[in-house]
């Protein structure tokens, strides 16, 4: 479930206020104490307690320190060289990195009424070491469990169709949503990705024969174009050699070349078409 803007607003009010009263002088009479006998016993045992008191966070490293309990000002520590009071600080390691973890396979029911298996990746990195400490338990798995629950609520708003072809708008929808609810826990989510769609075998055959009887009937709609469009065209050539008896004449010629080129045994020689015409004439004449 996102969180609204102004639940957004009060999170940071409130780290903000927290920062600025938990700086360290508000640890009460018992904390001065343990905290001037602390500062007594690193003095007395100098230079062996700079190793518990010199700690090192890496370039991609964020450190909060947290003193009796209180958030200590300044924010997180790092990178490089920090001190902690033992005995008083406890501290913890954040990593500022880029995340990336799979979804696992999700058994969504679509709005069509068809199941579907979908899995996702999701990168995130944490912007906020010090909301990512206090404002969750652990910001990795409550990242992970939002993206499944994410990931079922926007594929159970879309058909088949939707989820098959709009992936990346989908991956939009998604990315959005997961930053709005992970911005209190200062995580930012930068991207997801729908990596595969897996559909049920039954459904999968239904498809496939759908297909191929789609391009079944686009290639008999091609062969009749096809056909008509040589139709169309022996009829204008028969039509031009109509009107020049030579030319029927040449291709009554190419058309032996050709069958002689073939090799063949026997061949047909075709008698000029005037000739056939005058032995018509003449039938016509004797019968009448």
């Amino acid at each position: 479930m996102a969180t609204s803007k102004p639940d957004q607003e009060f999170y940071r009010v409130e780290m903000e206020s927290g920062s600025q009263r938990d700086n360290g002088s508000n640890i009460g009479c018992c904390g001065y104490i343990l905290y001037a006998l602390s500062i007594i016993m690193i003095g007395l045992t100098l230079p062996f307690s700079l190793c518990l008191c010199m700690k090192v966070v890496q370039e991609y490293e964020r450190a909060v320190i947290f003193r009796l309990g209180r958030l200590l000002s300044g924010g997180a520590k790092g990178p490089g060289l920090f001190f902690i009071i033992p005995c008083m600080d406890q501290y913890t390691k954040v990593d500022m990195r880029t995340v990336s973890f799979d979804v696992p396979p999700q058994e969504v029911l679509t709005k069509d009424s068809v199941t579907v298996a979908v899995d996702a990746v999701v990168y995130y990195r944490v912007q906020n070491a010090t909301m990512s400490i206090t404002n969750v338990e652990d910001s990795n798995r409550s990242t992970r469990l939002l993206s499944a629950t994410t990931l079922r609520n926007v594929l159970g708003t879309k058909n088949l169709a939707e989820i098959l072809s709009e992936r990346e708008s989908i991956s939009h929808l998604m990315q959005t949503s997961l930053d709005e609810a992970t911005d209190p826990w200062g995580v930012k989510v930068e991207r997801v990705e729908v990596k595969d769609v897996r559909l049920p075998v039954q459904l999968q055959r239904a498809m496939a024969a759908e297909a191929e009887a789609t391009r079944e009937a686009r290639a008999k709609v091609i062969a009749a174009e096809g056909e008509q469009k040589a139709s169309r065209a022996l009829k204008e050539a028969a039509d031009v050699l109509s009107e020049s008896p030579a030319a029927l004449q040449l291709r009554y010629l190419q058309t032996l070349n050709t069958i002689s080129a073939e090799k063949n045994s026997t061949i047909i020689f075709p008698l000029p078409i005037d000739l056939l015409q005058s032995f018509v004439k003449k039938e016509q004449k004797t019968a009448f």
